[in-house]
């Protein structure tokens, strides 16, 4: 399986590359036990930042998704299918969000036409995936205020990405992991984690997995997860749905697989699972596809709805371009156990 790779060349990718894959080994090797003493400081500052941070609340029920490690584990699916989930709850979720890798940092209000260069790949995704309306913003408190005063019917936030914005008070917060959970155990540089990884789940606080079993000791629910199929980029963009039928006719073909996610090779796993035979073309996470990363006249390229949320079917002559959904959805159990730390639904249940 050949691999068409598109990263930054030069001393610094190669090694962030080489931390990388230290930082996802099973427990910390020689090189990385070098880097401890500035693990240890940055634990000292982030520990007195947070000591010294008062939170505030937005005047709604807050829940925040988040990671306790640096990098992609499933948090916008995970945020997706809470939006539908709450719900059927009867609640009228927003979203918050930071918009990692746009430009600018002040608050916007996420649009249907908006580029992703502009309010972030994740916002847009969100925001076109679940219809909820999506503010992103560095300040959280002021996208908050902001999605509040625009959309008064929303009355429950969701803070995308939120885990160490201490400033936002919060009634639950879901801790988000992959796979490869907490790598090697250690906090930045010398690992992979924002915050050391904890001897109990914390209060108001639930796990969610997103793999097939849990991944590190803390205990949490998996999140079922499959491919829901396969819809052409400009049919994607129209609202068609993906079907495994479109999916499944790629057998047989050769397929370009591009993904700029936090973990590529769990979308190629899961095309291969499929019967797909492919190239893998992983990219960086949140990618801009300025320049397209597989070879020109490339018959068949499929990636993640998180990339062709960059990419107009117009730039890709020559090219099928197959967006790939994912099948998302949280166990009954997560569900019940969230609403147990919310305050009671204040409207019927309904779904758009």
């Amino acid at each position: 399986m050949r691999s068409t790779e598109a990263k930054p060349s030069g001393v610094l990718a190669r090694a962030g590359d080489w931390l990388q894959r230290q930082w996802w080994q099973a427990s910390p090797t020689a090189g990385v036990r070098l880097l401890q003493p500035l693990s240890a400081l940055y634990e000292t500052l982030a520990e007195r930042r947070r000591r010294a941070t008062a939170p505030e609340g937005t005047g709604l029920p807050v829940v925040v998704v988040g990671n306790l490690i640096v990098g992609g584990a499933g948090k916008t699916p995970t945020v997706i299918a809470l939006v539908h989930a709450l719900r059927k709850g009867g609640w009228t979720p927003g979203v918050i969000s930071r918009g990692h890798g746009r430009d600018g940092a002040a608050v916007a209000a996420v649009r249907r036409d908006s580029a992703a260069r502009e309010v972030g790949d994740e916002p847009l995704l969100i925001h076109l995936r679940s219809g909820a309306p999506v503010v992103v913003g560095r300040d959280r408190l002021a996208a908050a205020r902001t999605l509040r005063a625009a959309h008064p019917e929303v009355n429950l936030l969701l803070a995308d990405d939120g885990l160490q914005h201490w400033r936002l008070a919060r009634n639950a917060q879901v801790i988000v992991f992959d796979d490869r959970g907490a790598g090697n155990g250690l906090p930045l540089p010398a690992g992979p984690l924002r915050q050391r990884l904890p001897e109990a789940v914390p209060p108001r606080s639930l796990v969610l997995y997103n793999a097939a079993a849990p991944s590190t000791p803390l205990p949490g629910w998996c999140a079922q997860r499959r491919l829901a199929g396969a819809v052409e980029l400009a049919g994607w963009w129209a609202g068609e749905p993906p079907s495994l039928q479109a999916l499944h006719a790629l057998r047989g073909r050769a397929v370009v697989a591009a993904a700029g996610i936090g973990a590529p090779q769990r979308f190629f796993d899961m095309l291969q699972a499929q019967g797909l035979s492919l190239t893998p073309c992983p990219v960086p996470d949140h990618h801009d596809y300025a320049t397209l990363p597989w070879p020109p006249g490339t018959p068949d390229v499929v990636l993640t709805e998180k990339d062709a949320i960059k990419l107009d079917a117009a730039r890709c002559p020559g090219s099928r371009v197959w967006v790939v959904a994912l099948d998302f959805a949280l166990p009954d159990g997560f569900v019940a156990e969230l609403a147990r730390l919310l305050p009671a639904s204040p409207s019927v249940p309904h779904e758009p």
